[in-house]
């Protein structure tokens, strides 16, 4: 029942082997991997690759990395993306303060247009926060309306009481197995029915296998590591974060 909620697997990384990566992971018990589209590139390669395996969903959007590139077109062409049945949110979007690759005006102003695309389509948003945390938070009161998936946690208490505030879903990647990891606190913070495991494929991959390219299959470490934190069978921790992802992304309980 195991659900990865976040995995770039349209990325050229997996261009050599993407189906032994989907095989691993289907022997390793997923029953789900949501497939992000970050640009119009990687959502329509995503698209294509879903409409051969039903067990791929999708998402789109544009990142914030590229929010200087945000133009009519692109909203006219992920309106109308966000109406296929394929793809169960907006995303992955957000505000990016540590690499600055677009202006910090641009990438609100494109985030904040994306959230209303979801809004209008009924579906909710994958948020991508680095070094953003206060303006991020008060996007998301702006928009408290949208659903909304705080991706691969790594923030501040700040932003992480802002979304559970506004009941939205917490998830946590291989970052949680990291030596340096410092925010267990988080993860006993977010309540069981908000919690999504990822791997953010092919980035972070968990430990033991830090250092190589992340895949799907490892997504279990990361509820292994969550589970163990959290005082739970690791099972329990799997059931509830599949149910949470078929809520918040509308698709059947595995």
């Amino acid at each position: 029942m195991l659900i990865d909620t976040h995995c770039h697997l349209a990325d050229a990384d997996y261009d050599a082997d993407r189906a032994e990566v989907l095989a691993r992971a289907w022997a390793a018990g997923l029953a789900r991997i949501v497939v992000i589209g970050a640009s119009r590139e990687s959502a329509e390669r995503a698209l294509g690759f879903a409409a051969e395996e039903p067990r791929l969903s999708v998402t789109a959007g544009v990142h914030p990395h590229d929010a200087g590139g945000w133009t009519d077109e692109a909203r006219e062409w992920l309106r109308a993306t966000l109406r296929r049945p394929e793809v169960v949110a907006a995303g992955e979007m957000g505000l990016d303060y540590h690499y600055d690759r677009s202006p910090r005006s641009v990438q609100r102003q494109v985030f904040e247009a994306q959230l209303g695309l979801a809004r209008e389509a009924g579906k909710p948003a994958v948020i991508h926060a680095r070094e953003a945390d206060d303006d991020v938070a008060a996007v998301l009161r702006a928009n408290r309306d949208v659903p909304v998936i705080l991706h691969s946690f790594s923030s501040g208490p700040g932003l992480l009481r802002a979304g559970l505030d506004l009941s939205h879903y917490v998830s946590f990647s291989g970052m949680v197995t990291f030596k340096n990891w410092r925010l267990d606190q988080a993860i006993l913070d977010t309540p069981l029915d908000r919690i999504l495991v990822e791997t953010d494929g092919p980035y972070l991959a968990p430990v033991p296998h830090r250092g190589k390219r992340n895949e799907p299959a490892y997504v279990r470490q990361v509820a292994e590591r969550i589970a163990t934190v959290r005082g739970l069978a690791v099972d329990e921790l799997i059931r509830a974060s599949a149910a949470n992802a078929a809520r918040v992304f509308r698709f059947p309980t595995p």
